[in-house]
């Protein structure tokens, strides 16, 4: 049975109880099973909206209707459960309808990077053995052309054939899935070669979305921003599945340009913001960089504001930010943004906590696709800045082969973590310990209270002449703030026939920032910058050489560089 109550009161999924043998009978309900729930207490609530450039939204009672109309559809072109349907698109409304149109058909849904290139996505659909795909308007011409040998190809853009709003069927008995059946089936980063499939079950989702609440409040009246590309573990269960949990409104990003995003923030009354490092550095030089146009004097005296604010929140839990500092907020759309959550990637501490200094509760996650993904997060109410998060209820997190800094990797068990990779037992059984803890590959230590600290990636880890081990996460997180700096990647290189590594840091400088200026003035500025971290760093972890890249260094599709490609 699920716990329902803790230490501190009652527990978030604790309501649950009263809709257990009703709506369903599981631990954890299925994912159609939760949105049943939710639409019977915030039926007329909005439920998706997109800005197009008026606001489009459906209700929870209508999303609910058309999703149902779609299963049935589904159902009446053969579909049963078990079967995978593919999903490939821009973050929309239909997107989430198809998404959810699968769920209720009892199948398994595939969400693939809209962004691959053909042959790709190709790949994926096929080793994921998929029979019919939802596509956007860029790539429907191709699957419906024949591609991947599809039974149906449906266009999630009215105009362009069969378009998913416009589904319907006969009513029908349709076997609905159960919590332990299997949800998805998502890719990570890589999927050329021998993608790995990522088995997700419907409980490996809800229960994630719920033990999550335990250190995050979440309200009917949130507002979730959808900006992330929507296929991707992060914004599938901390944006849409979450709002879907608790009866909320999630708008759909359109494009991930600055002004864009910051006209639906402002539109759309944000109140959760959910995003990559990569774009919460971008806001907040533009914060930055407005206070520092006022010149010295109005600088040093709001940064001197700023510091007392975020005293006053970390000790006495109160937040005098929003008022202090309304008309910054305002200027950067961030005036109904309740809670900033950034994840996807190592943010800088001093990032966080400027954010916190201006009256924005933001704090930090961490987790991986194989564990649906959320196994950290910092409580609004106890954040720490240099911690990815405190781990969630339910999760057991251990530390293998800690060093004399009590640095290991980081391992995991819990109802989140993946039943597998698809139809790959040896890398499955790879990346579990023997007794049966998840291995993340990830590096890092607990604190006495439970919340982690990253050091970076074991495979990244760079091994010192003097024998020192060297996480270039933690020295990259030094060049955050550095608005010359677009990209920057540190690594590890060897000399002559040694082992031992040397340092190295590849910097792309900032697009606007090189305008007009030499390649001399640019090198002098990147070495005089990689100076200054230098100075703040131990001895071992300082670069020794640093090359300009002419070139920006591809990223994924949440602004990772990655790092193989280099």
């Amino acid at each position: 049975m699920i716990e329902t109550v803790g230490t501190r009161g009652r527990k978030p999924w604790a309501f649950l109880e009263e809709y257990r043998g009703r709506f369903f009978n599981g631990q954890w309900p299925a994912l159609p099973e939760m949105f049943r729930i939710s639409c019977s207490l915030y039926g007329d609530r909005p439920c998706l909206t997109i800005y197009e450039p008026d606001r489009i939204s459906l209700t929870y009672t209508e999303t609910l209707q058309k999703v149902e109309a779609i299963a049935r559809w589904l159902h009446g072109r053969g579909v049963k459960k078990g079967d995978k349907i593919g999903v490939t698109g821009k973050n929309s409304p239909e997107w989430a309808a198809a998404y959810l149109g699968v769920l209720f058909a009892g199948a398994t849904v595939v969400p693939i990077d809209y962004q691959l290139k053909n042959e790709e996505l190709d790949l994926l659909l096929k080793t994921a053995k998929t029979i019919m795909l939802f596509v956007d308007e860029e790539k429907h011409a191709y699957y419906k052309g024949g591609a991947c040998d599809l039974k149906e190809v449906i266009s999630l853009k009215k105009g362009l054939g069969t378009y998913v709003y416009d589904l319907d069927g006969p009513e029908a008995v349709i076997e609905q899935a159960e919590s332990g059946d299997l949800a998805a089936i998502l890719f990570t980063s890589g999927t050329m070669g021998n993608p790995k499939g990522v088995m997700l079950t419907h409980e490996n989702f809800v229960s994630d979305c719920y033990l999550a609440q335990g250190h995050m409040k979440l309200f009917c009246t949130d507002v979730f921003y959808a900006l992330l590309p929507i296929h991707h573990a992060y914004t599938m269960l901390a944006v849409l599945i979450e709002t879907l949990s608790v009866g909320a409104e999630v708008v759909f990003g359109k494009r991930m340009v600055t002004k864009a995003i910051l006209k639906d923030l402002k539109e759309a009354k944000i109140t959760m913001l959910l995003a990559v490092p990569l774009l919460f550095n971008k806001v907040l030089a533009g914060i930055i960089k407005g206070i520092r146009e006022k010149g010295p004097i109005a600088y040093a005296l709001i940064s001197f504001l700023m510091a007392i604010s975020g005293f006053i929140k970390k000790v006495f839990k109160v937040n005098p930010g929003k008022k202090m500092f309304g008309f910054i907020l305002e200027k950067a759309s961030l005036t109904t943004l309740r809670i900033g959550i950034c994840g996807g990637g190592p943010l800088a501490p001093s990032v966080f906590k400027k954010y916190n200094q201006l009256g924005i509760d933001f704090v930090q996650g961490y987790g991986l696709t194989e564990t649906s993904p959320i196994i950290n997060l910092n409580p609004v109410e106890a954040y720490k800045e240099t911690s990815v998060g405190k781990v969630i209820p339910y999760v057991d997190m251990k530390i293998l082969d800690p060093d004399e800094r009590g640095v290991g990797e980081v391992i995991l068990k819990g109802p989140m973590v993946m039943q597998g990779y698809f139809e790959m037992p040896e890398e499955t059984a790879e990346i579990f310990t023997e007794d049966g803890y998840l291995k993340t590959g990830d590096l890092g230590y607990l604190d006495s209270e439970n919340y982690l600290y990253l050091t970076g990636r074991a495979k990244n880890m760079i091994v010192t002449e003097g024998g020192k081990n060297v996480y270039p996460e933690e020295i990259e997180n030094e060049f955050q703030l550095f608005e010359e700096i677009d990209q920057i990647l540190v690594r590890g290189y060897t000399e002559g026939k040694g082992t031992a590594e040397h340092i190295e840091a590849l910097v792309y400088p900032t697009p606007e920032w090189a305008e007009g200026k030499t390649e001399a003035d640019i090198e002098a500025r990147a070495n005089a910058i990689v100076s200054e971290v230098n100075q703040r760093l131990l001895p071992y972890q300082r670069i020794e050489r640093t090359a300009i890249r002419k070139e920006p260094m591809e990223m994924t599709t949440t602004k990772k560089i990655k790092r193989d490609t280099v």
